[in-house]
This record gives C-alpha cells, sequence and structure tokens, in this order.
C-alpha cells in the first residue's frame, strides 16, 4: 500500500484526479483527506443540526398542549433550550471551521469556493455527473470533494448556513428586547429580509435546504463506498481515503 500525504498536491491530483488510479490490482493507495479539526467538525456539526432540525421543527409546528398545571412540565422550554445549544454550536463551529481552512490541507478550503473557470474542474463535473447517471461504469476519483460534492458543499450548505446562523441570531435577540447590545444585528437583517415575519420564513427555507442536502448527502456517501471502490465514510473517521483498485 502506498501512503500519499499532501506534502505534494499537484503530483497527488496528476495520479488520482478524474482516470483514476492507474498501479497494478494489487496495489492500494492510501491518501490522507481529512485532518483532525475537519473530522470532529464534521461530526460535531452533524449532531448540532440533527438537533437543531427536530426541536426547529417542533417550533414551528408545536405538539398538542400536554394536560394539568403548565409548572409541571416545561417541554417548550426545554426545546428551545436544545434549539439554541445547538445553534451556538453550529454557529462556532461554522467560525471555527472557516478559520481553519486558512490554515489546513488543500481539501479543508475546497467547500467555499466553486472553481467553474478551471477546465480541470469543468472536466471532472462531467466524469461525475455521467458517473451519477450510470452512464460510467468506472467512477472517476479525487483526493477530495468531488467537483459536484464541492459545488453542493458551496451552494447547499455554507451559503444556507450563513442564512441560517443570521436570521437565527436575530430571531433570538428580537426576543431579549429592545435595549439588547445585539440589536444592531436584528436591525440590519430585518432590514434585508424584510421584517420578523420574513426572517422567519428565510430561516426555515434555509435549513429545508440543508435538510434536502443532507439526505443527498448521505446517499451519495453511501453509493460511492458501495460502487466506487473508495472510501467515503470511514474517511470522515479515519481520515485516510482507500483507493482499493
Amino acid at each position: 500500500m502506498t501512503d500519499i500525504r499532501e506534502d505534494d498536491l499537484a503530483a497527488q491530483r496528476a495520479l488520482l484526479f478524474s482516470e483514476g488510479v492507474r498501479e497494478s490490482q494489487e496495489m492500494q493507495t492510501a491518501v490522507l483527506v481529512y485532518e483532525v479539526p475537519i473530522r470532529l467538525w464534521h461530526w460535531m456539526n452533524f449532531f448540532a443540526i440533527l438537533a437543531l432540525f427536530v426541536t426547529g421543527y417542533l417550533i414551528a409546528f408545536p405538539t398538542p398542549s400536554l394536560g394539568g398545571e403548565a409548572s409541571a412540565h416545561f417541554l417548550f422550554g426545554n426545546i428551545r433550550l436544545i434549539h439554541f445549544s445547538a445553534g451556538q454550536v453550529f454557529a462556532w463551529g461554522f467560525l471555527a471551521r472557516a478559520i481553519f481552512a486558512f490554515i489546513g490541507n488543500h481539501t479543508s478550503r475546497e467547500i467555499y469556493y466553486v472553481p467553474v473557470w478551471r477546465a480541470e474542474w469543468r472536466k471532472g463535473f462531467i466524469a461525475m455527473l455521467r458517473w451519477y447517471c450510470f452512464m460510467e461504469k468506472r467512477a472517476p476519483r479525487f483526493i477530495g470533494h468531488n467537483p459536484i460534492a464541492q459545488m453542493m458543499m458551496f451552494g447547499a450548505f455554507v451559503l444556507p448556513s450563513l442564512v441560517v446562523i443570521s436570521t437565527g441570531v436575530a430571531l433570538y435577540v428580537e426576543a431579549l428586547g429592545q435595549d439588547h447590545a445585539l440589536r444592531v444585528i436584528t436591525d440590519s437583517v430585518f432590514r434585508i429580509t424584510g421584517g420578523s415575519l420574513q426572517t422567519h420564513v428565510w430561516h426555515h427555507l434555509a435549513m429545508w435546504i440543508m435538510v434536502v442536502f443532507a439526505i443527498l448527502h448521505i446517499y451519495a456517501a453511501v453509493r460511492e463506498e458501495i460502487m466506487s471502490r473508495q472510501s467515503m465514510i470511514s474517511t470522515m473517521i479515519s481520515g485516510w481515503r482507500m483507493f482499493k483498485d
């Protein structure tokens, strides 16, 4: 097995990009793709988004009232507490992830831009599109995110995350009162969206975009793990991507 680290990215791309690994059938190649901070953020983000979606749905569509005195339970208050706590984890994690993109490896920066101006990227995009449409027998191989995944991460995760965080903070601060120090954030967001009600709409819309993305993301990862003969799910645990032939 050959271990390739990201000391020479150009050589790695020349070896693995689009056309796949060209070694003998007996040889495997392992590439260090995701560093420890990225893997920790990924799984922390997974649980935060899961908690945000479930509690956010219950906040938008509350459960029927519980029987007995209101003082005997605090269900909705606990739901809001979980939602706000998960939101803090998500927001600060998103900021830390963006900062790490400046100091991490090349893969850590791929989700923040879509290089459509590169002929190599467009070639890879078409190759992946053909693979996803079952028009190719052999999967294209990439060190980090393939072009379609890169585009989806940017358009259906990064951008909606900015909307969710900004509108979520605005709605949270709104409930704290007019004299709160962060009220300037609320006023700015409300000015852009058109008011509190429209901010709720944008918050929910961005959430649903991220939910659909998460479903497609899980499907694509499982599909590639089975069909492409390269590790996907285990890569986000160990950090190493294994190319099996």
